[in-house]
């Protein structure tokens, strides 16, 4: 179920707080974890645990200034769905995608943190389960996800991956891996979750090319 049991793009705020935060990427019915220190947006979370507990995590683009740097044409809402306060003020929560938005019109109000009109309506498949993987789209993933563990010497949890179903290993997978920001954004606007698998594998065999000159090894993957 989509957080927040949000049915249909009528159902979500039209007005929303954005938190611009480049290299994270947070997706549809996936979990992002963050750690929440700056007062303006300590001041955001306190302000949506009274309302609706939504924000837009969204990345920034080339433009206006470093203080109000020009956002992304594309975020994701995502609901608070854990939150616990530190003692030395700070705020650990976790956001759980709902559904991507457009960037309309930013507002001008008095609050410290910025606030646009979202358009959801491109993105109304979000709220809907999406349908499975077949086992040829899974095993393309793991093939291309070898070769770019393996040149990069990470320690990925190889056992919980193949336990994981496939949409939620790419969700994963995607926001995870230490991607560059446009391409975290390429992640993010792909049409739907298939259109992100082929995205993610293009950008996995792109590295794993780069480490290992180009050749493959086709063999199963290796445990760690």
């Amino acid at each position: 179920m989509v957080a927040g049991g949000y049915k249909k793009i009528s159902d979500l705020p039209q007005v929303i707080p954005v938190f611009p935060l480049d290299g994270a990427l947070l997706l549809p019915g996936a979990q992002l974890p963050l750690n929440i220190f700056e007062p303006r947006y300590l001041n955001m979370i306190d302000d949506v645990m009274a309302a609706e507990r939504v924000i837009g995590m969204i990345q920034t683009r080339e433009g206006g200034d470093r203080a109000r740097p020009a956002l992304a044409e594309v975020g994701c809402l995502g609901r608070i769905t854990s939150f616990a306060e530190t003692q030395d003020g700070r705020y650990l929560i976790t956001l759980t995608g709902v559904c991507r938005f457009a960037v309309g019109p930013e507002l001008t109000l008095p609050a410290p943190y910025r606030q646009i009109r979202a358009d959801f309506s491109r993105f109304e498949t979000d709220l809907e389960e999406a349908p499975p993987c077949g086992p040829a789209e899974r095993t393309a993933l793991f093939e291309a996800l070898r070769p770019y563990r393996d040149g990069r010497g990470m320690a990925l949890d190889w056992e919980a991956a193949e336990k994981a179903p496939t949409e939620s290993l790419v969700s994963s997978l995607c926001m995870a891996l230490p991607f560059e920001a446009a391409e975290k954004q390429a992640l993010l606007e792909a049409a739907d979750v298939e259109a992100r698998r082929l995205t993610l594998i293009a950008l996995l065999q792109i590295d794993g090319a780069h480490d290992f000159g180009g050749e493959f090894d086709d063999g199963p993957p290796r445990l760690q």
